[in-house]
Parts: C-alpha cells; structure tokens; sequence
C-alpha cells in the first residue's frame, strides 16, 4: 500500500470513530429525554386510573378488626356519592345474616340481633353515577358475655296483669353504675302516673307507681342500655320496648284470725272464701304480697324450704298440690288443698305458712273455691294477709316492694 493510501485509510477510520463517539453521545442524550417521556407517561396513567375509579365512598360500621362491638347498633354499611348494589355479612362459619337496603339504596342494616362473642365479616360493594364499582370489606368480633351484662326483667311483652304488678329487672351481672343503668330504663304508664325505680340489691332493681297501677292501663317498659357502661368492664347489650297491660283491679284480703278471704274487684267484695292459714308454730307473712307465678298443680316439699324431719326428709311432700300460685320466693303459696277436711277450712289454721282453700285432688273440679280463685286470679294481682301474729313480708322476698312506703322506695333510687 502506497503512503497515500494509507494516510486515506486511516482518515476514514478516525471519521469512522469520530461518528461512533458522536453516536455514543448523542445516545446519552437520548436517554434522560426518554426518562422524562416515562415519568410524564406515568402521571398521564395515575390520571387515567383515577378517572376510572369509582367516586363512591363505602363506610362500614364497626371498623375493620374491632372487638367488643354492639350486638345492636354498630353493624351497618353506608355509602356517599353512589348507591349499593350488594352486601354480604355472614358469620365466621360462612352462615348469612339477613339484612336490608334503605328504600334509596344508601345504607344497609341487618335485620336480626347479632350474637354475642361472634366474628362477623361483611362485604360491600357500591357503584357511582357512572357505573363504576367500589368494593369494601370489614371483620369485627361482638362483645362477649364477659365483658356485658343483661337484665331478666317481668312481666312478658304483651302480658295482662294484675294492679300490684312492679316491673322487676334481675342483672346478670353486678352493677356498680346504677345511676347509668337506671337512666337507661325508662317507664311510663298510659294513667300518667309516676313511677319510681328501687334497687334492692347490685343485680335487682324493681319500678312501681306510689299506688297500685289504675286499672286499664299500659304500661311501657324501654330498655336503652346497649353500650351503657354498667360496671368495670362490662356494658350493656339490651335494646328493647315492652308494653303490658293492667286489667281489672282485684285485691285480696286473707284475714287468718276469721279465717276468711274476701275477694274484691274495684273495691267491692265479689266473693268470701273460707281459708286455713299458717298453723301457730308455723305462721304465714302478713303483708301485701303480689302472685308471681301460676301453676295448676305443682310438687310441694318441706325439705327445699327448710321443713325437714330427723331423717332429712320433708315434713312433707306433696306432688300434686292443685291451683297453686306463688306469693313469695321463700316458698308461701295460696293454693288448693284436697287432704285437709272440709270442716278445716274457716276454722283452723294448720298448714307450714301457707294459705289453704277446699280443693279436689286431680285439680279437676271447677266448682271448688280454690279452683274459682285460681281461675279469676292474674299473676300481679294483691293478696294482703293481715292477723297471722307474724312479721311483714321483706320487700324482696317476692314482688312484694308495696311493703314499702313511698318515701323508703324512692330513697333507693340512684338517680
């Protein structure tokens, strides 16, 4: 090769590589125009997925992972700027509960109690004006029996009773907070009449008017005590209305010195009944004592309520004793009675502290005076037994708080 060719030749190779480094650095430059493409091409993507997105806002009540929820109020789904068009709550077993949308699709509530100490999941989903879809989900755990308390209360929802009838509300739990719980139940009479509440104890808390209910009247139990804080570490669950009625105003007067009962409706006698009360060793409570239960034969046996003989056994047992009716915890009955002979009753008194009335055995017999008793009597209706030589009744012992006078009942309200 000439030197002429040569120097030719190496001027091609060095314009050769002078291009591949102008390459080489045009390349760089190509690189941060290109970054700047993607990072525009990524926000133009989150604008595009954000116009996408649904616009509804699904609120699910109690929050995702909550314990000790209401068995009441706290399970409900909301949603704003949409509408629902599904939820789902079912129990942790899968079992469904039932539920219903508001009339404008808006909210959803279920339409069953909730158990308690149960995990609930719920799942919803809701749609915007423009069709699209949001979705929502939430477990929760209801309180636990541990942690709440409820109160047995009588008479029944729907009941007719008689005048004497208090309500009666037995806690399960101890309540130290009465004035929260007792402001969280409230009762009215259709009478107008002011009822006042007296807690006996830390679980029981009986309400009543000054005088027996007016006869005709409803009365109106609410029981707003769900969430109501009753002590250290329990609260409330119950949320309940119950209405009763009162019916005709029967009282009875037993009188253990004659011996007879008058049976009277609005204050005029309807009839006399002859009766055999408490022996002398044995003397039945005076006082104004309320039927509490009903029974149309039922066992009776000195042993439970402390009439044992040497062997233990009680001093009877009877497990047939007709058209019984219960008038104090402790074990006084008014009740049928087929064993003792008929010149007894009106003339002796020889039972354990009950009141006796003729009765035929088999409580089968409408035509003996205790079977007309029991068949015109309520439960809630006044037995006032008066001339035994024994103490009054305790207002606890039974539903039996008329023991009390006004002011000693309203001195045990906590509020």
């Amino acid at each position: 090769m000439t030197d002429s060719k040569r120097r030719k030749g190496l001027m091609a190779a060095s314009a050769l590589l002078g291009g591949v480094l102008a390459l080489t650095g045009c390349s760089g430059g190509g690189k941060a125009k290109a970054s700047d493409q993607g990072e525009s091409s990524q926000a133009q993507a989150d604008a595009a997925a954000a116009k996408k997105s649904s616009q509804a806002q699904i609120t699910i009540t109690p929050k995702d992972g909550s314990d000790n929820a209401s068995i009441n109020n706290s399970a409900a789904v909301t949603v704003s700027k949409g509408t629902l068009t599904g939820v789902t709550m079912t129990t942790q077993d899968g079992k469904a509960v039932a539920g219903q949308l508001s009339a404008d699709r808006t909210s959803w509530k279920p339409t069953v109690q909730l158990q308690r100490s149960t995990t609930y999941k719920v799942a919803a989903e809701a749609k915007d004006s423009q069709g699209r879809i949001a979705n929502e989900n939430a477990t929760f755990t209801t309180v636990s029996p541990a942690n709440s308390f409820i109160g047995t209360f009588t008479p029944e929802d729907g009941s007719t009773v008689g005048v004497g009838m208090p309500v009666s509300i037995n806690f399960d739990k101890a309540i130290t907070n009465k004035a929260a719980v007792q402001k969280g139940v409230t009762i009215t009479s259709s009478s107008g009449q002011e009822v006042a509440c007296h807690w006996f104890n830390a679980n029981r808390m009986d309400c009543r008017p000054e005088q027996y209910w007016k006869e005709g009247s409803t009365v109106t139990l609410k029981l707003a005590l769900d969430g109501v804080q009753g002590g250290p570490g329990i609260t409330g669950v119950q949320q309940k209305t119950v209405t009763f009625h009162i019916g005709r105003n029967q009282v009875s007067y037993v009188d253990a010195k004659t011996k007879q009962m008058k049976v009277t409706q609005d204050g005029k006698v309807v009839k006399t009944i002859p009766i055999s009360a408490g022996a002398p060793e044995h003397t039945t409570y005076e006082g104004q004592m309320v039927i509490s239960e009903k029974f149309k034969q039922t066992r009776m046996n000195g042993a439970t309520v402390g009439f044992k003989d040497s062997d233990g056994k009680g001093e009877y047992d009877i497990k047939d004793v007709p058209h019984a009716m219960r008038l104090t915890t402790s074990g006084t009955f008014i009740h049928g009675n087929y064993w003792g002979a008929p010149s007894v009753f009106g003339n002796v008194n020889t039972s354990h502290g009950c009141v006796g009335l003729q009765d035929a055995k088999g409580a089968g017999d409408p035509n003996t005076p205790a079977a007309w008793f029991y068949s015109h009597s309520l439960i809630g209706d006044v037995v006032v037994v008066q001339n035994t030589g024994d103490k009054t009744v305790a207002p606890d012992n039974g539903l039996n708080g008329w023991n009390m006078n006004w002011a000693q009942w309203k001195a045990g309200s906590a509020v």
